[in-house]
């Protein structure tokens, strides 16, 4: 079996990085991926789906010192969800990315950056 997720979105907060309790780093962001339409009476419709990612080792670490709240990204990997309820007894649903590719598209003025690639856990960081 494969699974696969691709969203381009737009970062809604600076991603926050911690380790774990083994000394590897996890980098956790939002992505906000907006849809755009045309109504069939021609009043246009919008709605946004919120994206919590996840990424480990290098990719972690570097999404962490290249990313920031308002950038443009695309990002490549699993996607898993999750139910809960919160304390006030409202159901709530989270869909949350395990990255295995994060590429950087803009920054966060909407400027293109030129696509740059951030090397995945397996790959090399060049610098």
């Amino acid at each position: 079996m494969f699974q696969q997720c691709i969203i381009v979105g737009n970062l809604g907060a600076d991603p926050e990085m911690r380790y774990t309790p083994a000394g590897r780093p996890v980098t956790n962001f939002r992505v906000a991926v907006n849809r755009k339409w045309t109504n069939q009476d021609g009043t246009p419709g919008e709605e946004t789906t919120w994206f919590r990612v996840a990424c480990w080792g290098r990719l972690a670490e570097t999404t962490n010192q290249y990313l920031s709240k308002g950038r443009q990204v695309m990002v490549v990997g699993r996607v898993g969800a999750s139910a809960w309820t919160t304390q006030e007894g409202e159901a709530r649903a989270s869909l949350e990315i395990t990255a295995q590719d994060v590429k950087f598209l803009s920054g966060g003025t909407g400027q293109a950056a030129g696509g740059q690639d951030f090397p995945s856990e397996e790959e090399e960081i060049p610098f």
